[in-house]
């Protein structure tokens, strides 16, 4: 195929997997703060009194309104060097998105708990359970058991997000692609063409699995 280079194919595969790697790392310690910032988010907006709760709600909405690449430049060239900072490129974009889609997260959070039925929260309150064990041993296991399809949904939408990171200088898979390229000054199409391959054998099947759960939890 006069389009196609296959020996560029070849020496692309391993060099886009171990820009995977990287893409797998940003998204799985993203993933964990996004999901564990957010339910401290909804917790805080839960229970917390209202002049912690109004600023906290202004500032959350301001970071999910604003474009993820613009935080992480401000974060990366702006917060980074001036508070003397000294983290590198995969760490900052790791927390920026991390807490970017915690903004989320915390959204799906307080609809699970807003969706747990009233009986439980009048039986939590008639047996003068702690509020830890009440929270922890009976409110959130059946929110987050409700929200658990949409938290999955958001784990892979940071996962595509992660290309964003090679604004600055981070050595994911498409940044592997660009890089490879730029040297080449061709090979766009098979970069590209397995990148996105890869996306998709990565990402589809998971997709699925959260159809599968979203259906088993409705029923």
């Amino acid at each position: 195929m006069s389009w196609w280079n296959n020996q560029a194919a070849l020496e692309l595969f391993p060099l886009l997997l171990e820009g995977f790697r990287i893409t797998l790392l940003a998204t799985l310690l993203g993933s964990l703060l996004a999901l564990t910032l957010g339910l401290v988010f909804a917790f805080i907006d839960r229970t917390a009194p209202e002049y912690i709760r109004r600023p906290l709600g202004w500032v959350l909405q301001f970071i999910r309104f604003t474009p993820p690449i613009a935080q992480l430049f401000f974060a990366y060239y702006v917060i980074r060097p001036n508070l003397g900072i000294g983290v590198d490129a995969l760490t900052v974009g790791i927390v920026v998105l991390g807490v970017h889609y915690a903004t989320y997260n915390a959204e799906i959070y307080r609809a699970g708990i807003e969706g747990v039925p009233k009986g439980q929260w009048e039986a939590v309150t008639a047996l003068s359970l702690p509020q830890g064990r009440a929270w922890f041993g009976v409110i959130l296991p059946q929110a987050i058991r409700r929200v658990l399809p949409s938290l999955g949904n958001n784990v892979i939408i940071l996962f595509k997000e992660v290309p964003v990171l090679s604004a600055i200088a981070v050595t994911e898979m498409v940044r592997v692609g660009k890089e490879y390229t730029s040297d080449h000054f061709a090979f766009y199409i098979e970069a590209f063409t397995i990148a996105g391959l890869i996306y998709l054998v990565a990402s589809y099947p998971t997709s699925l699995l959260m159809r599968k759960l979203e259906v088993r939890l409705g029923n």
